[in-house]
C-alpha cells in the first residue's frame, strides 16, 4: 500500500521549506550585494537554522521543526534538495561551451592539467601519510580512498564561480578571462570524472568496479558525440511542436533520464545530469533566452534549499578543527596557486598575468562543496574535514577576485610604464638626430 504525508506532516514539510529558503535567499541576497557569491549567505543560513546555532540555543525548537514526526518531513525536504543539486549540476553543464575548449585547448589545456596535477597529488600525499592522526574516518574503508577524493575537491575550480567574478571585473571576454574560464571548464569536467571513480570504488570489494567505470567513460563519449546529436535532434522536433515550457519539460526529463542511468551504475546521478547539461547547453535548439528562465529558477528557488541543507546536516561549532582548517586551506592554495601559476606561464603569459591566472584558478565553490557533502553522506570523510572544505571554499572565493584584480592593475601599470620608457627612448634618439 502506498502511504502519504498526513496533513500535520504537510504542515510541517512546508513550514521547513519555507523558513529555509526565505533565510537563504535573504542571506543569499545580502552577500551579492556586497559582490560575493549568493551560496555563501545560502551555507550561512543552513548553519544558523542548523545544529550549530539553533540547535544549540534552543534544542526544543530545533526539534519541533527538524525532527518532528519521526523526521518523515525533513527527509521529503531533503529528498527536494537532492532535486535541486541534480538541477543545478544540470544547468552548470550548459556553462561547459566545447567550441571554447577546442579553440584555446592547447593552452588552458596547461594551466588545467598542471592546475589540476599538482593538488591531487598533494592532497592526496597529505591524506595518505596523515590519515591515522587527523584525516581518519570512522570507516574502515582503505585511506586510498578518502586521499583519492580529497586530492580531487582541492582540483576543480568552480566554473560558476569564477565565470561571475570575470563579469563582475568586466574582464570575461578578455584573453585571460577566456583562458580562465576554458581551463576551469576542463577542471570541472575531469573533476567530475574523477569523482564518479571514487564513488564506485567505495562500493564493497565483491561488487567489481571495472565495468560501471568503464561503462561511464563509453557513456561520455556517447554523450559528448552521438548523444549530442540525437539531443540536438530532439530539442529540434521539441522546438516546433512545443512551447517554451514544453520545450523546457523536454531538456529537464532528459536530465532525468540521464541522471537516473548514471546512479544505476553505481555513479552519483549529478554527474549524468552534468553530462546532459553540457549536451544540452551545445544545442543551438536550447537557446540562451531559454536557458536563462531554468537557470533563474534552480539558481533563486530550488538550488538554494541544497546549500541551506549542507548548514543543517553538521555543526560546524562543535566540527571546527583549526589545526584541520589551516592544513586544507594551506595545501588547496599552494598547490593549486603553483600548479595554475606554472601552466599559466607554460601557456606563454607574464608574470603577472600568471599569477592572476592561479588565483582564479584557485577559486573553489559550490562543486567543492557538493562533492564534500557526497563524500560525506558515503562516509568517505567525517565532519571535521568536511567543516575543513567549506571554509576553504569560502576563503578561496573571497581572495579570487580582489587578488585578480590587484595582479591585472599590476601588469597594467608594468605595461604602461615600459611603453613610456620605449617613448622616452624612441625621442632621445629622435632628439640625437635632430641635434647631429
Amino acid at each position: 500500500m502506498i502511504s502519504k504525508l498526513s496533513s500535520d506532516e504537510v504542515l510541517s514539510f512546508l513550514i521547513i521549506v519555507s523558513l529555509i529558503l526565505i533565510s537563504a535567499r535573504v542571506l543569499g541576497e545580502v552577500f551579492r550585494k556586497f559582490k560575493q557569491p549568493a551560496v555563501i549567505g545560502e551555507i550561512l543560513a543552513g548553519i544558523l537554522l542548523g545544529p550549530s546555532l539553533m540547535g544549540t540555543i534552543s534544542p526544543q525548537l530545533f526539534q519541533d521543526i527538524f525532527t518532528s514526526h519521526n523526521g518523515v518531513p525533513y527527509k521529503a525536504f531533503d529528498g527536494l534538495a537532492q532535486i535541486g543539486i541534480i538541477l543545478l549540476m544540470f544547468i552548470a553543464g550548459f556553462e561547459v561551451d566545447l567550441k571554447q575548449i577546442r579553440k584555446q585547448g592547447k593552452q588552458a589545456a596547461s594551466i588545467s592539467f598542471m592546475g589540476l596535477i599538482f593538488p591531487f597529488a598533494l592532497g592526496f600525499g597529505a591524506v595518505w601519510f596523515f590519515y591515522e592522526k587527523i584525516f581518519s574516518t570512522s570507516t574502515a574503508i582503505s585511506p586510498s580512498i578518502p586521499a583519492m577524493f580529497f586530492g580531487t575537491a582541492l582540483s576543480i575550480t568552480a566554473l560558476s564561480v569564477i565565470a561571475k567574478i570575470l563579469l563582475d571585473m568586466d574582464i570575461l571576454r578578455s584573453k585571460i578571462g577566456n583562458l580562465v574560464l576554458t581551463a576551469a571548464m576542463i577542471d570541472d569536467f575531469l573533476g567530475w570524472i574523477l569523482f564518479s571513480i571514487i564513488m564506485k570504488l567505495i562500493k564493497p570489494a565483491e561488487e567489481s568496479a571495472i565495468w560501471p567505470v568503464t561503462m561511464v567513460f563509453i557513456y561520455t563519449v556517447f554523450i559528448l558525440t552521438i548523444g549530442k546529436w540525437l539531443v540536438d535532434k530532439i530539442l529540434l522536433i521539441a522546438n516546433k511542436f512545443l512551447s517554451i515550457g514544453g520545450l523546457i519539460t523536454v531538456a529537464v526529463a532528459l536530465c532525468l533520464l540521464s541522471a537516473v542511468y548514471t546512479e544505476y551504475l553505481g555513479v552519483h546521478s549529478i554527474f549524468g545530469a552534468f553530462l546532459m547539461g553540457v549536451a544540452i547547453g551545445d544545442s543551438k535548439f536550447f537557446p540562451e533566452r531559454i536557458q536563462s528562465i531554468l537557470h533563474q529558477f534552480v539558481i533563486n528557488i530550488i538550488a538554494p534549499l541544497f546549500f541551506a541543507s549542507i548548514g543543517l546536516r553538521v555543526n560546524f561549532v562543535t566540527n571546527f578543527n583549526i589545526e584541520i582548517v589551516a592544513i586544507i586551506l594551506l595545501i588547496a592554495c599552494i598547490a593549486k596557486l603553483i600548479g595554475a601559476g606554472i601552466g599559466a606561464r607554460m601557456s606563454g603569459l607574464n608574470k603577472n598575468e600568471s599569477y592572476a591566472v592561479a588565483f582564479g584558478m584557485n577559486a573553489r565553490g559550490s562543486q567543492e562543496i557538493v562533492l564534500g557533502a557526497l563524500a560525506l553522506q558515503a562516509k568517505i570523510i567525517d565532519e571535521p574535514i568536511f567543516v575543513g572544505l567549506v571554509v576553504m571554499t569560502i576563503v578561496t572565493i573571497l581572495m579570487a577576485g580582489p587578488l585578480m584584480k590587484y595582479f591585472l592593475n599590476k601588469n597594467s601599470a608594468t605595461i604602461s610604464d615600459n611603453n613610456a620608457e620605449s617613448k622616452i627612448g624612441v625621442d632621445s634618439l629622435e632628439s640625437s638626430a635632430v641635434t647631429g
